[in-house]
């Protein structure tokens, strides 16, 4: 019994080193670009610590994120470079009594996004903050109608932080992705009773989003070739248009970085990968599989796209993406391929297409250095 498993360990190590093996030059590669593209966002620093519009805090908490995940910097003895502390100064200054970091509005986008950037610091000192972000994103989820029932096609779901604004997935998975990242700082009980989001009902949101009939109640929801298992931005509303099926039924059309935001939630709703949901979304994405566009929407949201897919694809676990003729896709070389050769001279990147504010450069580049820290920690 011990020769079976030393042979076993000897073959998984082996294994490792050889998965390792395939990608050290681009993980050279990745890490350099991620110094170059947060090297040029250290430069785009303004003087009271900010990222580009204090308004949005959410460019500095993106800003933030990437430099703090940055593989180049050593942040184990607990001290921040001096302008990521300038600039987590700024940042925790714009928390309001009610928990959120936000300025000019679209308080859940830029709470949670904040509280992502905090969480990924490991810094016990900004734990107060924390504390006090989390309960203003569970208080920001929907429940209208009778209390407590999923009556309405946005309960569960998050929206902006305005009660007169619907409820959707890209503000419901950046709330889910900052709570799941931050569980750890209540844990250990020392803030007491906290409250918790309603995961039941997020989960009943999340399926109301989903073109599934099986575990979709709403009447629009297709189990069309090209929509099946994919994502639309929230109930009854598709920023991707429509299809009209074989049998005449409008259809809203799925499409990809909304999709990655459905798998990403999904996983941190903690369903399993046999989950059918799960099953239909990574079957969608196998069949929508590129790094050429943003499936359904080309250049529109292209980055949110990439970053959304790096994430998604390393919190599932993903080493080989499986498609719809039965190969598999290398997405690590594939998008990290990608992102290597779009970066512009001075380190940044930038979409052409400026809808959803991607001709912001600074944005772009922290979508896209976020996006390559993925790829270089999911590396065997």
């Amino acid at each position: 019994m011990k020769t079976a498993y030393l042979s076993l360990a000897i073959c998984m190590t082996v294994t490792s080193a050889q998965a390792q093996g395939n990608y050290t030059s681009i993980k050279q590669e990745v890490r350099q670009s991620i110094a170059r593209g947060n090297a040029w966002l250290a430069e785009q620093q303004k003087d009271k610590g900010f990222w580009d519009d204090g308004g949005l805090p959410a460019f500095t908490a993106l800003a933030l994120t990437a430099q703090v995940r940055d593989p180049n910097f050593d942040l184990s003895g607990g001290k921040l470079p001096d302008h990521i502390a300038k600039g987590f100064d700024w940042l925790t200054a714009q928390q309001k009594e009610d928990g959120g970091i936000y300025n000019r509005g679209l308080s859940v986008y830029n709470t949670a996004t904040s509280l992502t950037a905090l969480a990924s610091t490991g810094m016990d000192k900004f734990d107060p903050a924390i504390v006090k972000a989390r309960k203003h994103l569970i208080n920001n989820q929907w429940d209208i109608g009778e209390k407590g029932k999923t009556d309405n096609p946005n309960d569960g779901g998050i929206g902006y932080g305005s009660s007169d604004q619907h409820t959707d997935m890209s503000n419901t998975y950046l709330a889910l992705e900052a709570l799941a990242l931050s569980d750890k700082v209540i844990e250990d009980g020392n803030f007491g009773d906290q409250p918790n989001l309603n995961w039941d009902a997020a989960l009943t949101f999340l399926s109301r989003s989903q073109n599934l009939t099986a575990t979709n109640d709403q009447e629009w929801a297709s189990d069309d070739p090209k929509n099946k298992g994919g994502f639309i931005y929230s109930p009854g509303d598709s920023k991707a248009g429509t299809d009209v099926t074989a049998d005449g039924k409008v259809a809203l059309r799925s499409y990809g970085s909304i999709s990655y935001a459905g798998l990403m939630s999904f996983i941190y709703a903690k369903l399993s990968p046999d989950d059918p949901r799960v099953v239909a979304v990574m079957e969608w994405l196998g069949r929508n599989y590129t790094v050429e566009e943003n499936p359904n929407l080309g250049a529109e949201g292209l980055y949110y796209y990439y970053q959304a897919m790096a994430k998604a694809l390393n919190a599932a676990g993903i080493d080989k993406l499986k498609l719809e003729d039965g190969s598999e896709a290398d997405w690590r070389k594939d998008l990290g391929g990608k992102l290597l050769t779009s970066q512009r001279e001075n380190g940044s990147w930038v979409n052409d297409n400026g809808r959803w504010m991607e001709s912001n450069a600074v944005l772009v580049t922290a979508y896209t250095v976020m996006a390559l820290e993925e790829i270089y920690r999911s590396i065997p």
